[in-house]
């Protein structure tokens, strides 16, 4: 039998922590769990986004919460689904990131290995972003090495799509394991999750539903895709520090201010169906840009279960007969598809073989990601 990987994955849309026990060649998931933060520890990785005071005590007492956390949580995993631990190899922990900035060199992701080896008694492969950087690379995003290796086909075209708090493409050409390449194209759910908790209490928008009441606003929209990150040339990644809920607020301030409106016109159900548009906008101008003529969309991540989301994305890329479909078809939940990413990338660094692509993060080769924790 094939050894077993364990993948963390904690997100851009910090809603918890996703669990995978898999093993590979071939792709098998043989067990998962997701849980939820504490309201207190979820409210203190959001604060640590941004600039704050007292940052770096705050930092160190979540880096160890965190890590607790994610440590109990795989030892529930291996309990509950009676895995046999003489079978796990590693576990790859991604961290949750706190602050990525490629353009000063760094991106820092919490969640103590050491601890996490400490209480499951498993080596853990971690930090698996700065040896991309180092290379010259953006160390995002990660995932299309794994989705190339699990998911390209050898005679269609394919585009893997995540929608997490940013949204991200893998772009597959039939075959051609040389031109694979994909970039952050901005927002998915991180706006449009922030604005709905705002307005509504609720922590998302459930499928879409309270947006489909609103009508997007066109000068709005206009002035929110004005941000530099949509004009910049791959390779490029994003986060919390381009689009966030203070980012949002400027933008709209300064669009009150620069245009006549109504108040109808002026309707929190209106700005989330701006921000609908503007995530999908930039999706359909990612795939558009590619040397692919038409083929396969799949989408992961927690906006493959926006139904307004799914729809529009295939209304927009109807014109060349783009088909829009969950990775659920494919063989692997959407909402697994990072963590068991992750799961790959510590089988990666076991092996010691590259977990980058170049084309995709721009560093100057392909590199072997990650440091370890060993037991």
């Amino acid at each position: 039998m094939s050894a077993i990987y364990i993948g963390v994955m904690t997100g851009t849309s910090m809603d918890g922590v996703d669990i995978v026990a898999a093993s590979f060649h071939p792709l098998t998931i043989h067990a998962t769990l997701t849980l939820s933060f504490e309201p207190s520890l979820r409210d203190e990785l959001m604060a640590l986004t941004l600039p704050s005071d007292n940052e770096i005590d705050r930092m160190g007492k979540a880096d160890v919460a965190l890590a607790q956390m994610i440590g109990h949580g795989i030892n529930q995993l291996i309990v509950e689904n009676q895995l046999n631990r003489a079978e796990i190899k590693a576990i790859g922990s991604h961290g949750q990131t706190i602050r990525h900035r490629p353009e000063h060199g760094f991106s820092l992701q919490i969640g103590d290995p050491n601890i996490i080896t400490e209480i499951t008694k498993i080596p853990v492969v971690s930090d698996f972003r700065r040896r991309d950087l180092a290379a010259g690379g953006q160390g995002a995003p990660l995932v299309p090495a794994f989705h190339q290796d699990v998911f390209q086909h050898p005679s269609k075209h394919r585009v893997i799509l995540n929608l997490g708090g940013i949204a991200n493409v893998s772009i597959l050409p039939a075959g051609k394991v040389d031109e694979v390449y994909g970039f952050d194209t901005g927002p998915a759910n991180i706006l449009m999750d922030a604005w709905c908790h705002r307005y509504t209490g609720q922590p998302y928008d459930e499928d879409g539903r309270w947006g489909a009441y609103g009508q997007p606003i066109r000068t709005l929209l206009d002035r929110l895709q004005s941000h530099e990150y949509f004009s910049k040339e791959p390779p490029k990644s994003t986060g919390r520090e381009d689009f966030n809920l203070e980012w949002l607020d400027e933008q709209i301030l300064d669009w009150r201010n620069d245009v006549e409106y109504d108040e109808l016109e002026d309707r929190p159900e209106n700005v989330q169906a701006t921000l609908l548009k503007l995530t999908t906008r930039a999706i359909k101008k990612a795939i558009y840009r590619s040397p692919l003529d038409t083929g396969e969309v799949y989408v992961c991540g927690g906006g493959a279960y926006n139904t307004q989301l799914m729809e529009q994305l295939r209304w927009r890329l109807r014109k060349h007969e783009w088909t829009v479909q969950s990775t659920q078809v494919l063989g692997i939940s959407p909402t697994w598809v990072e963590a068991t990413a992750f799961a790959w990338l510590a089988m990666r660094f076991c092996e010691q073989q590259s977990g980058n692509l170049p084309a995709v993060t721009g560093a100057t080769g392909f590199r072997v990601l990650g440091t370890i924790s060993v037991v």
